[in-house]
């Protein structure tokens, strides 16, 4: 294998064909952003749109904001932008509340179709606060539920009939290791069991396709890879096949079928609105449209593939630059059984991200020892690899991370 120098990672750029959604983000001087998996970078029309919002529809329009610029179904209209981005049907996605909220609503909705199964599966590598939400029902419901983790190879081998919902997280935030939605799916459904998979870590960065993979519920955040802000909106989906039968706990009055009516009694709405609850959080939504304006013209198929060769460009340099410096890979080497990250286990990596991200090369820490690489095919270029690798190497050479500074624990890692 040739050594790669950087300008062969340039030379990779002038090639790509999503180089013209960088344009798209307002993105610092001087910063190699590789946490948007974390947090999605600034979209540059973000700033001027919440503006508006505030001072003309908010600001001159006042209430009547809902009907003139259709803050009412801005649930809908975001839902349906993410329909196209995870292979759903518009009808069958929905912006609303957040990721444990969505996750509690629908494991909810899908116990009760269910109601002669006592189990809730799940795998050691599932987020947390999916695994708590499952663990806070079960315990309100009072009804024998459990929830059983199992490793993630070997989930498709624990889906027998005593299981109701299978929940997952397609890909797992720590390592980027890749689940076969497909797969797990179809082994499901053979089992009479149902599917709930958390995108918040494929949804923007790789081409998923619920329906056709026979999905029958799913989540995700708006503030990673479709680069909503800080705290965006969550969105939700479930197959048409359940819309007609389902019910979800929250009885709230966007969720009712006249909540202009103002009845005392609660009446769900039809279809997917029956899983909205308060108020559509306006400002917010605003923000997140604006993250999902930056995929127009992009082919997902093109964005999935540089992805994966961002991913294989780091490994390979890092196992080029980096020998005997003491990390050691924790993702999958074969691209295909990856997100669109690539993890590293060092014995010190909080204080080494740390030290990287003082010399402006931005990715994240998990515990206990995991360096975080997150690629954002829309704005991350192979030249930044190439850089982020290089400062790498030099504050593990130069053992910068071993300054006291680095070693001191931040609220947010």
């Amino acid at each position: 294998m040739s050594h790669l120098d950087r300008a062969a990672c340039a030379a990779q750029d002038d090639g790509d064909h999503l180089a013209f959604a960088r344009d798209r983000f307002d993105l610092p001087a001087g910063i190699i952003y590789l946490d948007g998996n974390s947090l999605g970078a600034l979209p540059k029309r973000t700033p001027t749109r919440i503006e508006t919002v505030i001072r003309r529809q908010w600001g001159t329009d006042l209430i009547t904001g809902w009907n003139k610029h259709g803050w009412v179904d801005l649930p809908r209209r975001l839902g349906a932008r993410i329909a196209d981005l995870i292979g759903a049907h518009a009808d069958e996605v929905v912006v609303c509340d957040s990721t444990s909220i969505n996750v509690f609503k629908l494991l909810s909705a899908a116990l009760r179709l269910r109601p002669d199964r006592k189990v809730v599966l799940s795998d050691t590598g599932n987020f947390p606060t999916d695994l708590y939400m499952a663990q806070g029902l079960a315990d309100l419901l009072g009804r024998g539920h459990r929830l059983e983790l199992v490793s993630p190879a070997d989930i498709t081998a624990r889906i027998a009939e005593d299981v109701a919902v299978v929940l997952l997280t397609e890909i797992d935030y720590r390592t980027g290791r890749r689940h076969d939605m497909a797969a797990i799916n179809a082994r499901a459904r053979a089992a009479g069991a149902l599917t709930l998979w958390d995108l918040a870590h494929s949804a923007g960065a790789m081409p998923v396709d619920l329906d056709g993979t026979g999905t029958d519920f799913a989540i995700g955040c708006g503030y990673k890879y479709l680069n909503g802000g800080p705290g965006a909106p969550a969105f939700l989906y479930v197959a048409r096949r359940w819309l007609g039968e389902t019910q979800q706990p929250l009885f709230g009055w966007f969720g009712h079928a006249a909540p202009f009516d103002f009845e005392t009694a609660y009446q769900p709405r039809s279809g997917i609105d029956r899983f909205l609850v308060g108020t559509p959080p306006v400002l917010s939504m605003a923000a997140l449209e604006c993250g999902l304006e930056t995929f127009a013209g992009v082919d997902l198929s093109q964005l999935r593939a540089k992805s994966l060769a961002l991913g294989d460009l780091m490994i390979r340099l890092v196992a080029q630059e980096c020998p005997g410096l003491g990390l050691t890979l924790a993702s999958p080497i074969d691209a295909g059984r990856r997100g669109s990250q690539v993890s590293y286990a060092h014995a010190s990596g909080y204080a080494v991200m740390q030290a990287l991200i003082a010399r402006g090369v931005i990715g994240d820490f998990r515990a206990p020892d995991l360096l975080r690489f997150g690629f954002t095919p829309l704005y991350t270029r192979y030249q930044d690899i190439w850089d982020a690798v290089a400062a790498l190497k030099t504050v593990l050479e130069q053992g910068e991370w071993q300054r006291p500074e680095f070693s001191h624990r931040a609220a947010v890692t």
